[in-house]
């Protein structure tokens, strides 16, 4: 079984395609490409957000907490099988930096975790932690498949420091239903097709060639969830079907313009 552990920030950008362009033209000369993405190529990352009946991880996560944490199950195949290996995520989000620790296991190895909490064979003590951490986490959440969402992703890391990643996912799409690995990616997209999410994960600071093409692009930082938005467009679906009234849906008051009020008290 395979474990990964790490501490870092998440800075993100959405971007145009002429900004995306401009800024792979730099590239090449700072970064390499990941060992999934040399040639120009991507891959995919399919993921099973789990929540709480009345979506309390999602909506506390809106309302931008000092700590935040959530769990996903993560597949780099579509459809993935039940030999097919996953991962376990819990990521948490303190004061700005991202940390997150993982599981390997086969899919049907996390149904049976999900269903029994038995879990797979481990032969190294982190293994065993994080897996109490996870236990813990799932006592204290009564959680459950909530959201899918998947991207395709072209990703890069600095030629001088390899803990420095740059990402892009394109085809960012969700769905609230056919929440398994199992199934084909499908479902509605979240950006626009000449859009692109970056994300700078660094442990320190941008180094300055990146900085001076963010300014020259006219790059900013933006706040941007895949899962936050994939609900947030959900709660816009319901309020839509119910326009004029002010409604309460998961613990978000609406009002009929549209804008998200977060009740955290539930």
């Amino acid at each position: 079984m395979a474990i990964n552990t790490f501490a870092r920030k998440e800075i993100k950008f959405l971007l145009s395609m002429d900004q995306y362009e401009g800024l792979m033209e730099a590239i090449p000369q700072y970064m390499n490409p990941d060992k999934y993405c040399i040639g120009g190529k991507e891959y995919g990352i399919y993921n099973i957000y789990y929540d709480t009946p009345d979506d309390f991880l999602i909506r506390e996560s809106l309302s931008k907490p000092y700590y935040k944490e959530k769990i996903r199950l993560r597949s780099y195949y579509s459809p993935a099988q039940p030999d097919s290996l996953v991962f376990l995520e819990i990521k948490k989000k303190i004061g700005g930096i991202v940390t997150k620790r993982r599981v390997s296991m086969t899919l049907a190895e996390s149904d049976e975790y999900f269903a029994t909490r038995r879990k797979p064979e481990a032969t190294k003590y982190i293994t065993e932690q994080v897996f109490r951490e996870l236990d813990v986490f799932l006592n204290n959440y009564p959680v459950a498949p909530k959201q899918y969402i998947s991207y395709q992703r072209e990703a890069f890391f600095g030629k001088d420091n390899s803990d420095f990643r740059l990402t892009f996912d394109r085809k960012i799409t969700e769905r609230r239903y056919d929440l398994g690995l199992d199934y084909e990616s499908y479902g509605n997209y979240i950006i626009g097709a000449d859009q692109r999410l970056m994300e700078i994960k660094v442990s320190d600071s941008m180094p300055d060639w990146l900085i001076d093409k963010l300014s020259e692009l006219k790059i900013y930082k933006t706040s941007f969830s895949k899962y936050g938005k994939a609900y947030t467009n959900y709660i816009r679906d319901q309020v839509a079907q119910k326009s004029g009234r002010r409604i309460y849906v998961s613990g978000i008051s609406m009002v009929n313009n549209n804008n998200i009020f977060m009740n955290r008290s539930v």
